[in-house]
């Protein structure tokens, strides 16, 4: 489970599916029973004391009117795609449940940024752009061979890493029906390898919950 601050206040917390009934027994404990109501997102869980929980449906779940659904729902396993693209690096897979049944990490050379002005500066700088549109055009076509062949079968598609990059992949009309799968939710991953694949998989599964302690002088 990861934590991190959220934008306008309260933190985000990653639970794994697994887990998430024992998560919101541990949030019950702490600011009393909550009543829970259901939002386009996910559930609402509003304690006595005044904490808040959002509880965010992971990509390709169907959304639950009520906690008992939500926490199986979240536990099924689901087919999912991935696809994480970062300059010349691209990882992909489809996951059924928690493995990857097939795998595909690919990286080119892609030149870094100069620090010469002038001529050279726009030479380099186009053969970087050069460099970075042949790798995503590469990975576009690996795209087509190893996921578009799931898509069928697919629940989602979850994407990570640079939202350009993934953008320019996705735009390839041969992936349309991948691109229409695609979730909300951007990975924050590095340069992708296998291990970052791998953990990108419990990521997109991951129950994203917010969670808002109690304003000062509110009590149960």
């Amino acid at each position: 489970m990861s934590s991190r601050p959220a934008a306008g206040g309260g933190r985000w917390v990653e639970v794994d599916p697994d887990r998430i009934a024992r998560w919101v027994a541990g949030f019950a404990d702490r600011h009393g029973p909550p009543t829970v109501s259901a939002h386009e997102y996910g559930l609402l869980l509003s304690a006595p004391d005044g904490a808040t929980a959002e509880l965010h449906t992971p990509p390709g779940t169907p959304v639950a009117a009520d906690l008992e659904t939500f926490v199986r729902e979240v536990g099924a396993p689901r087919r999912i795609a991935l696809l994480l693209a970062r300059k010349g690096a691209v990882a992909m897979g489809v996951a059924d449940g928690v493995q990857l049944s097939v795998h595909k990490v690919d990286t080119r050379y892609v030149q870094g940024r100069t620090a010469a002005g002038g001529w050279s500066q726009q030479r380099f700088a186009r053969r970087r752009d050069n460099q970075t549109k042949a790798a995503l055009a590469d990975a576009a076509d690996l795209a087509v061979r190893l996921l578009l062949p799931a898509v069928d079968r697919l629940d989602a598609l979850v994407v990570g890493g640079d939202r350009r990059a993934v953008d320019t992949v996705l735009a390839d009309r041969r992936l349309a029906p991948l691109a229409a799968l695609r979730a909300d939710r951007l990975l924050d991953v590095p340069e992708p390898r296998y291990a970052v694949l791998v953990a990108a998989v419990a990521a997109a599964r991951a129950v994203r919950v917010l969670v808002r302690e109690p304003r000062p002088g509110t009590s149960r």
